[in-house]
């Protein structure tokens, strides 16, 4: 093996680390909990439902409030840093990209209902 070979080897692995390290500090402070803990008091919580417009009419956790991955980070300042906010969307991976964007905003009460709503066994709103 060449010097380059090796060289570009290292930085290959480097980066790989970093972005490894960045990820999980990215979700540390913020709670991935399962169907139960998700679902206590869930009146007192800020409910955000990820996905969009139509997949929420079909169905959505009851009290939650729509609140778009594609404008979730134009509205997010609308949410308040002294409630607990709890994210869900399909399957669990959006929510997670909408909870480092409030930890930029100061919340530090943040909640992500583990592998979504496709999981959900408890009571849904349907308005279609």
């Amino acid at each position: 093996m060449s010097t380059t070979t090796i060289v570009l080897l290292v930085i290959l692995a480097l980066i790989i680390v970093f972005m490894i390290v960045n990820a999980l500090l990215s979700i540390k402070g913020v709670n991935i909990v399962d169907e139960e803990e998700f679902s206590k008091d869930l009146r007192r919580v800020q409910l955000i439902d990820l996905r969009e417009k139509d997949p929420y009419k079909y169905g959505h956790i009851l009290g939650a409030r729509n609140i778009p991955m594609t404008t979730f980070s134009q509205r997010a300042s609308a949410l308040r840093t002294d409630q607990p906010v709890y994210l869900y969307d399909q399957n669990g991976r959006t929510a997670l990209r909408a909870a480092r964007i409030l930890k930029k905003l100061g919340h530090s009460d943040i909640y992500v209902l583990k592998r979504g709503i496709s999981k959900w066994t408890g009571k849904i709103n349907s308005k279609s």
